[in-house]
């Protein structure tokens, strides 16, 4: 008798429409967790991890993650400001490489 159930189609049986879409849901559950798991911002990750949005553009953003730390950083129109001093020269060798001369 339970091998009956199996039998009957569909349109009698609303219950094999439903174990249908378990598994459709089941399906998706696994695909939304493949995504999180390959998202390089992701929060399971304890890696550091630098994101630069839409770089050499006028809204570009830099994501920055240390650790369970993140920071964001906007591009604006105006142009860096600080106070400091000169520590030195850097400079680049024919193979690519820097030297850093502090004064």
């Amino acid at each position: 008798m339970a091998l009956r159930i199996l039998d009957e189609d569909e349109e009698l049986n609303p219950i094999l429409s439903v174990v249908n879409l378990v598994d459709l849901f089941l399906v998706i559950i696994a695909a939304l967790l493949i995504v999180i798991v390959l998202n390089p911002l992701n929060p399971f990750v304890a890696e550091d991890v630098v994101v630069i949005k839409d770089p050499n553009t006028a809204d570009m953003e830099i994501l920055i993650k240390k650790g369970e730390e993140m920071e964001r950083y906007e591009a604006t129109d105006q142009l860096g400001q600080g106070e400091g001093t000169r520590a030195g020269v850097a400079y680049r060798m024919k193979d690519g490489s820097f030297i850093y001369v502090p004064e």
